[in-house]
């Protein structure tokens, strides 16, 4: 089983963040909230791993 990933790991995580709010310009709250949530099911189907999954889903609480 692998486990989740929570130390710092983007090479330029300023430039992550400022593509993540550029994604957003323009959208509609309900817009970005769509967005927001077909990100994490991108993202998800990327990691696979369920228990990796779950493991986030706890840390994110």
């Amino acid at each position: 089983m692998d486990t989740l990933n929570t130390k710092p790991n983007l090479a330029a995580p300023d430039d992550f963040y400022a593509a993540l709010i550029a994604a957003h310009d323009g959208k509609t709250d309900a817009e970005s909230e769509a967005f927001n949530a077909r990100l994490i099911l991108v993202l998800a189907n990327h990691i696979g791993d369920m228990a990796v999954l779950r493991q986030a889903l706890a840390a994110a609480q």
